[in-house]
């Protein structure tokens, strides 16, 4: 099957807002997001390196070792379900989790000012040539010139880290997709520039992202809340009778729990909506994805099982737990390809 590594932002201008069509009261595109932190932050946007040697397969091979660390650090569930595509896609897909994750370390990290941080770390990523001293840059560097990564896409999720800077609040759901679709749709959309893919994936890659994160924001509310930030929709805390300072102050009573319940219902009906897209992928791939999709919605089981308290208590899936829902979502992926 062919693959279609290109996929344009002109082609999903519409997709990224989500059924909802709502935005950001004032969004500014990607472009303009990453401007406006150089500006703050008085640094130019781009680092200009003379051309070097490659890097040898020795670097290159210990830079995608690290990443492969990393994702089995701090994501087992990604780690897990990675596992089950072939080496060459497994190690793409890693080194471009590992430049998410760090990514979000360094504004999550930052012991000084995070917008300098993460500016300077937009420059590195952007420049011709990686740093041949950090191996996520070097394997980065390799995955996304070997896969010809639309550059678009890299700045979209670039500009979502970066609206963590100054937006903490989201009035409503629809203003939140643009959030969503920055920092996880486009890495399911870089994800489908390594595996390949039919025509009309993108849609159900978007919802799937949207998911991914949803499932995020739910699960991690209380670490979120210890940061100053509140993801949760304020349109939805007023529907429950709740404040962004009642979720800040770690409020955790039966109107918490309806406002759980309910973002975990919109989060499993965006698997549901995606789910159809696992057939439009290559077969070889299907399992893989299909894996990650169950085991990440797995988290939401567990946090009903929990009383929806995500304060205090981390959801989570064990290894066994993954491990038993693998002949099911074998047999889910097998029937989707059929349709």
């Amino acid at each position: 099957m062919p693959k279609e590594r290109r996929v344009s932002l002109n082609s999903v201008p519409s997709l990224a807002l989500g059924a909802t069509g709502g935005t950001l009261a004032h969004p500014l595109p990607a472009e303009e997001q990453l401007a406006l932190l150089f500006h703050q932050t008085n640094l130019s946007p781009h680092l200009h390196h003379a051309e070097g040697p490659p890097q040898s397969p020795q670097v290159t091979a210990d830079a995608y070792a690290e990443c492969e660390r990393i994702i089995r650090h701090h994501s087992k569930s990604f780690f897990f379900s990675s596992q089950f595509l072939d080496p060459e896609t497994r190690r793409a897909v890693r080194a471009l989790y590992a430049f998410c994750r760090t990514t979000d370390d360094t504004v999550d990290m930052a012991t000084d000012d995070p917008a300098h941080a993460l500016a300077v770390w937009v420059q590195r990523a952007r420049a011709p040539y990686p740093d041949p001293n950090d191996p996520i840059l070097v394997a980065w560097h390799d995955t996304r010139t070997r896969y010809q990564l639309d550059p678009s896409f890299i700045d979209e999720l670039l500009a979502g880290v970066a609206m963590d800077l100054s937006i903490n609040r989201y009035a409503s759901f629809a203003d939140l997709w643009l959030y969503c679709y920055r920092v996880a749709s486009v890495v399911g959309l870089l994800v489908m520039g390594i595996t390949g893919h039919h025509p009309g994936a993108e849609p159900y890659a978007i919802k799937l992202g949207v998911a991914l994160q949803m499932t995020n924001i739910v699960r991690d509310v209380g670490e979120d809340a210890r940061r100053g930030r509140v993801y949760l929709p304020q349109e939805d805390l007023e529907r429950f009778g709740l404040s962004a300072d009642d979720i800040l102050a770690g409020v955790y009573d039966e109107r918490f729990k309806a406002l759980m319940q309910f973002q975990v219902a919109r989060a499993h009906r965006l698997y549901d909506e995606s789910w159809p897209g696992i057939a439009l992928l290559p077969a070889e791939s299907r399992f893989a994805i299909g894996a990650a999709s169950w085991v990440y919605r797995g988290i939401l089981d567990k946090l009903a099982a929990n009383g929806y308290n995500a304060h205090t208590q981390r959801a989570y899936l064990t290894m066994r737990e993954k491990l038993a829902r693998m002949p099911r979502i074998w047999l889910a992926t097998r029937r989707v390809g059929r349709r």
